[in-house]
Formats: C-alpha cells, sequence, structure tokens
C-alpha cells in the first residue's frame, strides 16, 4: 500500500506528497527528523511533519534568501546565518567568493548531523569550507549576546512554532538590527501570506520602527504550497534601488549562474499583488 506523508500545517489546506523510501526517522531533543524519497522531489526533510526543505526544489528558497541582499549590498564581507541547519543556505552564501566568513547559528547539532549524511547535496561541502563558523545555540541567545556585526544576516527560520517562535518576535529583530553593519540587510523567511499572513504582519510591524527602508519579495516555492512565499527585507541603506544594470555587472563577476535568481527576477520579486501590500503597515 502507498504511503503519503500529509502535511497539516494550516488549518485549511493539506498537503501530501508519496514516500517511496523511508531513509531516516528519529527524534532528538528538540524536534522529530525525518528524512525520505519523493519521485519528483527527491529527498524530503520533514521537522514534525512540516516539510522544510527539499533535493528538488530547495533552490529556489536558498537563492532568493542569499543572492537577492548579497547582490543588492555590492560588498558582502561578513554573513550571518540563524539557523540553516541542512547548509543549503550557507551552500549558496559561499558560492559569493567576496564573503570571507560566515557564522551560522543552529540551535539543534542533530540537523546538521543527519544533514551532512542524508542530505549532502544541500550543503554540497559547505560545512567543509574554511569560511564557515558552526555555532551550536540558540538563535535568539545568540542574537541578543553577540557583539559581532554582519553585512547581511539572513534568518533561515522554521515557522513560528515551538523553538522557532522566538525568532519572530521584536526583540529578536531589534537585537539583529544592532548588529548590522551600516548600510547592512536583514532578510527573514515570512511564510505564504495567503496562508499564514500574520507571519508576515508581525515582522513588517517590527521592521516598520526599525529600518528606514522594510518590506518584502516573493518567490514561488512548490513544497511551500499556498501561493508565493515572502521574504521579509530591512536596511537603512538604499541597497533596493539598486539598477538592473549593476545587478547584471554583480551577478556577471561573481562567476557562477544559479537556477532560479537572476538580475531580473530579483527587482520583479519586490513587485507585490495587491493582497500582500495590504499586509504593509500604513
Amino acid at each position: 500500500m502507498t504511503e503519503w506523508m500529509r502535511e497539516t500545517l494550516h488549518d485549511d489546506h493539506a498537503q501530501a506528497l508519496r514516500v517511496d523510501a523511508v531513509l531516516y526517522d528519529s527524534a532528538t531533543d528538540h524536534q522529530r527528523l525525518r528524512v525520505f524519497e519523493n519521485a519528483r522531489f527527491g529527498r524530503v526533510l520533514t521537522l514534525d511533519d512540516v516539510v522544510q526543505t527539499t533535493e528538488g526544489d530547495n533552490f529556489i528558497y536558498h537563492e532568493m534568501l542569499t543572492h537577492v541582499p548579497i547582490f543588492a549590498h555590492g560588498s558582502v564581507d561578513r554573513v550571518l546565518i540563524i539557523g540553516g541547519g541542512d547548509g543549503g543556505m550557507a551552500r549558496e552564501v559561499l558560492r559569493h567568493k567576496g564573503v570571507r566568513h560566515v557564522t551560522m547559528v543552529e540551535i539543534d547539532a542533530g540537523v546538521v548531523e543527519f544533514s551532512r549524511k542524508y542530505l549532502p547535496r544541500l550543503s554540497n561541502g559547505a560545512f567543509d569550507d574554511p569560511r564557515l563558523e558552526l555555532v551550536i545555540n540558540d538563535g535568539a541567545v545568540f542574537m541578543r549576546e553577540t557583539d559581532q556585526t554582519f553585512d547581511v544576516i539572513i534568518v533561515d527560520s522554521t515557522d513560528p512554532i515551538g523553538p522557532g517562535e522566538v525568532l519572530f518576535t521584536d526583540h529578536f529583530y531589534g537585537h539583529a538590527r544592532r548588529a548590522l553593519n551600516p548600510g547592512g540587510i536583514l532578510v527573514t523567511q515570512n511564510g505564504v501570506p495567503f496562508m499564514q499572513p500574520d507571519e508576515l504582519i508581525g515582522t513588517m510591524r517590527a521592521f516598520s520602527t526599525l529600518f528606514a527602508d522594510r518590506g518584502c519579495y516573493l518567490a514561488t516555492v512548490p513544497t511551500y504550497a499556498g501561493g508565493p512565499m515572502a521574504f521579509g527585507w530591512g536596511t537603512d541603506g538604499d541597497a533596493r534601488k539598486v539598477s538592473l544594470e549593476i545587478l547584471q555587472a554583480r551577478y556577471a563577476e561573481a562567476g557562477f549562474t544559479a537556477d532560479y535568481y537572476t538580475p531580473e527576477v530579483h527587482l520583479a520579486a519586490f513587485a507585490l499583488p495587491g493582497y500582500v501590500k495590504q499586509l504593509m503597515p500604513g
């Protein structure tokens, strides 16, 4: 009999993925981790039966949370990743040769351990890059206590349930703002606005008091069902105003080809449909 993984993250909507083979199924101190094979999406990682990432479509999420702020900034040296234990975010950040140091703060060492073993394609060697510093700690605690500063901070959080909830608070965002260098950019995972409007509303409310330039941009990730996903954007600089010509030049100079990100997609991602605009403060 065919087994299906049924995700019920939302009260009024569910999605299901066929489980062709279970590769890993175990509970850690913080959450239940599972990896299974699916013919279309490859290896699928779930936390408490909620899809976190897949081999098939992870590139969209990871590319848009890294390349948009890094190319917009133009001279990124130090990056902080909160979360990202599967290594996909670090993989994309480290494609930028100008980035000299990446700090990745992951609360659960078990996520890193099994990702290296069962999802090696996601990190693609990132954990072995000498520019990466892996810190096993609560992201909120690290953000509150660090005296380091960064050009880009990426919040690769789970949904605001359980351990991920503290990463959506005004206090957390305030500590992140303090840790940004002048002109630095904070980007965040804010769910699917059609299904989870409160996630974006809460983050944008906090950003409106912290940043001169705040808003969000969008990308559609198939396994994050319910419409395009929102990524929060906050900065006191003018990086959002970068021209297409400059983005094209920076992209060409970077020397790699992304599978979703392009300079044209970068600019278009900030064009919001009406129902998302309505979630913005003011």
